[in-house]
């Protein structure tokens, strides 16, 4: 086509962010909620616990009435069993652990060590003090968040739905005509950012039913391939291209009726990057998680020269040093996928930039928080 004129970057992210929108909230029960992302900040109405409660199994005693115990001096008490998280009887400011606890069939217990005010025992609040925030805006509901929401007894909570992605392969991998690398890719990729697939041929892609139309394939200049066309046919083609390297034919739309589309090239790392750096930033904007890259961020020093061309923005492979330095890996252009295995994570060298000199800073990706894909190694 002749309207590919690539972009800066930036300018991508400009038209991500205005054509995208935390989507309507919807209310589930707090045991499906895992994952999913809060709407509104949660705060406690009570104290967490109301009341100073045991911290383990064992016996409440008054810490005053054990003073003076000791291996050659027991002393016998009548206590009050009690189980963890029970609040402690009235008269009671202590709790001997069970295991450590002598005690005979009338209840009487040797104490042989004298035990401190608060021993063993959770103070009312310590959890969480009245008012706290339990959760804030956008915080995705993992496992311990899900755990103190159930202490506080929270049973629904209102969470953004989950945003309706259609993809469509229009391209295959050219190593075979019938191979696809790019829809599991895809798949595995809109799930981890919250968005739900929905495939469709390339018939349906632009058809009204969906939160973003995401198109992989057929998105260069070349004769055969026909995605751009389309769009620019039955919607709006409004960028076509991008000054970046792998991802440069990704292209962004608006179907008839306003949904936005974002194109990807169907060459398999270039797909990867421009889902990372587009089509993910869209899906986690619609889901109301964080639009930045799902990979842990760490200012590091470059062993070796980091070469990239001037004016284009380059997603550059490095592996990470005993030292803690990171050097370049083989490219995308040579190794494909393959140099996101090989890797330890990946620099983004900015337009503006030529590259990095060995022993200047940078800012590193790496793929051990969230793995390659958003999982752990």
């Amino acid at each position: 086509m002749k309207d590919f004129r690539p972009v800066p970057v930036e300018r991508a992210w400009a038209w991500i962010d205005a054509a995208t929108n935390r989507l309507r909230p919807e209310e589930v029960a707090l045991d499906d909620a895992a994952g999913r992302v809060l709407w509104a900040e949660l705060r406690t109405t009570d104290p967490i616990p109301t009341a100073d409660c045991a911290a383990v199994d064992g016996f409440a005693l008054n810490s005053a009435a054990t003073f003076g115990a000791g291996a050659y001096n027991p002393l016998t008490l009548v206590a009050d069993r009690i189980e963890a998280g029970e609040p402690l009887p009235p008269g009671t400011d202590a709790v001997l652990a069970a295991e450590l606890a002598e005690c005979d069939d009338a209840g009487r217990l040797s104490v042989i060590d004298p035990l401190a005010v608060g021993a063993n025992v959770q103070r009312r609040g310590a959890i969480a003090p009245e008012g706290a925030v339990l959760a804030a805006v956008g915080a995705c509901l993992d496992p311990a968040t899900l755990g103190l929401l159930g202490i506080a007894g929270v049973a629904r909570v209102a969470v953004a739905a989950r945003p309706a992605i259609r993809l469509v392969i229009a391209g295959r991998a050219r190593s075979g005509p019938l191979l696809d690398s790019n829809g599991p890719m895809l798949r595995a990729l809109i799930a981890r950012d919250g968005g739900v697939v929905r495939m469709a041929g390339f018939g349906e892609a632009l058809f009204p039913g969906a939160d973003l139309v995401v198109i992989a394939g057929g998105t260069g200049p070349g004769p055969s391939d026909h995605s751009a066309a389309a769009l620019a046919k039955a919607g709006s083609l409004e960028i076509y291209g991008v000054a970046m390297a792998p991802g440069d034919t990704a292209g962004f739309g608006r179907t008839a009726a306003g949904t936005p589309v974002i194109l990807l090239p169907g060459e398999p790392a270039a797909c990867l990057w421009a889902y990372e750096l587009f089509a993910g930033r869209a899906v986690r904007r619609l889901a109301g998680c964080t639009p930045e890259l799902p990979y842990r961020r760490q200012t590091v020093i470059t062993a070796r020269k980091i070469v990239s061309a001037i004016g284009l923005t380059e997603i550059v492979p490095v592996r990470r040093l005993e030292d803690g330095r990171i050097e370049p890996v083989a490219s995308f252009v040579e190794a494909g996928l393959g140099a996101t295995i090989a890797a330890d994570g990946f620099v983004i060298v900015a337009a503006a930039s030529e590259g990095r000199p060995a022993g200047t800073a940078i800012d590193a990706y790496f793929y051990d928080h969230g793995g390659g894909f958003g999982w752990p190694r």
